[in-house]
């Protein structure tokens, strides 16, 4: 059974930084596309960025030069280090896990993100 569980948001005030981390269990990690997504109040989820099996990351236009995705596949775990935060970064942030692009894959129940003086 695949597990995601999303760890490291809080309360940061603006122009600060968080590093978010998303343990997984049971799945082959190291063959997994895993991606950051987020969610504000009111809003739809949307994507934050991605991480390819080969390390070939993907960013939203609105994170671009300020966060940054990685993974560690000794640790089963992917990160995404957040700077400059703006107050509309303000969202529950959500780690996925899938094999293909197209699938669905697996989500976590997501950790609160909160930039705000």
């Amino acid at each position: 059974q695949v597990q995601l569980a999303e760890s490291g948001g809080g309360l940061v005030q603006p122009g600060g930084s968080l590093r978010l981390s998303c343990a997984a269990s049971g799945i082959i990690f190291r063959l997994y596309i895993l991606g950051w997504y987020r969610q504000a109040p009111g809003k739809q989820r949307e994507l934050v960025a991605t991480i390819t099996s080969r390390d070939i990351t993907n960013y939203a236009d609105s994170v671009q030069g300020r966060f940054t995705i990685s993974r560690d596949n000794a640790k089963s775990t992917v990160y995404l280090q957040m700077t400059s935060l703006k107050p509309e970064d303000t969202a529950v942030y959500y780690c996925n896990a899938r094999t293909v692009p197209t699938a669905m894959g697996a989500w976590g129940r997501g950790t609160l993100v909160t930039v705000s003086s």
